[in-house]
């Protein structure tokens, strides 16, 4: 299971370099990853810090993060407003660039990665993820479905309060997505408390694991939150949800990404305070062209996936990126967690 939160790091010019990667590398260290893994991960962030100060005006941001408990390793991902590139895989080549440089900082990233993902649009921007494990055995194993997130405390904040749970069954996933009210100290516990109880009985029936969950944390200051299972065998997902959390569920119609979606719809209440005297577990079909997309309100309602060309085809934490890079609000804690079919 991966309930980590993301670390973030402004990088506004070249100022903040140095103390960036000094820091990021007593993460690195902190999670206990290998020497050579250490080595990787500062390669990686000065490649990174390198692209920032060449291509753009304004900098941009790091977000890295443990993945896994116990950890397996180390995400870290670079976002930026950037000009964005025309031809993405064509930069990933040594001696291609648009600088004028050696052009080899691209492809430095991706060799040093053990799973690597850039999305890039002219005008827009550039997300580049990159992801260093423990050892090869600690990269996930294939399944019929990925799942990727960005999770992000206000602005200033240390603490999150935003909140998710992701474990895996023989028949598929169960998935959970909190927002502890406000943010902060607080709301952390009111998240943390309410993943605590579902991964300590994970249930099939979202609604009846949001009723567990509003009994058991009364005493906080409350959440809103989704609940949804994956049934790989039926083709179905079934869900619940309480609050201001939002859901869409794409389906991706041809190879151009047609998308039409629908909404993934909550009941009124708060967990902990106050829900509906009856709520009930919603069912959609699922299958190998969905992509379910559900955020906590620090990301603004009105974004369109269809604005992003080709984004479907990439990996699910790159699409949860270019979402927070472009529609977080900044005032809150940010959660955005995407699940695509395979």
């Amino acid at each position: 299971m991966d309930v980590n939160q993301h670390y973030r790091f402004a990088v506004p010019d070249r100022s903040y370099a140095s103390l960036t990667k000094k820091d990021i590398t007593r993460l690195a260290e902190s999670f206990a990853l290998s020497e050579g893994a250490v080595g990787r991960v500062n390669i990686i962030v000065s490649e990174m810090l390198t692209n920032l100060e060449k291509h753009t005006t304004q900098g941009g941001e790091l977000l890295v993060k443990a993945i896994g408990k116990p950890i397996k390793g180390i995400e870290i991902i670079s976002l930026d407003n950037g000009p964005g590139m025309n031809d993405p895989d064509r930069m990933l080549q040594d001696g291609v660039s648009t600088f004028g440089s050696a052009g080899e900082g691209l492809g430095a990233i991706k060799r040093q990665s053990d799973i690597f993902d850039m999305y890039s649009q002219p005008q827009v921007g550039t997300v580049i993820v990159a992801q260093v494990y423990k050892s090869a055995k600690s990269i996930p194993a294939a399944r019929r479905y990925d799942i990727g997130n960005i999770m992000v405390p206000k602005p200033k904040e240390v603490d999150c309060g935003d909140g998710y749970a992701v474990i895996h069954h023989e028949r598929g996933v169960y998935l959970l997505a909190l927002d502890g009210l406000g943010h902060g100290t607080h709301a952390q516990e009111a998240a943390a408390s309410a993943v605590k109880i579902y991964c300590e009985d994970p249930l099939p029936d979202p609604a009846l694991a949001l009723k567990v969950i509003h009994n058991g944390i009364r005493r906080t200051r409350g959440a809103v939150g989704l609940a949804a299972s994956i049934d790989i065998a039926q083709n179905k997902i079934n869900y619940c949800g309480i609050g201001n959390i939002a859901g869409k569920l794409f389906t991706i119609e041809n190879s151009i990404g047609t998308m039409p979606y629908k909404n993934v719809i909550s009941y009124n209440g708060i967990l902990g305070h106050n829900v509906p005297g009856t709520f009930n577990t919603q069912s959609l079909d699922w299958n190998r062209n969905k992509v379910l997309i559900v955020h906590s309100d620090g990301l603004k309602a009105r974004w369109d996936l269809s604005r992003y060309p080709n984004l479907h085809r990439h990996l699910p934490t790159t699409i949860a990126a270019v979402l927070y890079k472009d529609h977080s609000r900044q005032t809150d804690d940010t959660l955005v967690l995407v699940c695509k079919a395979k």
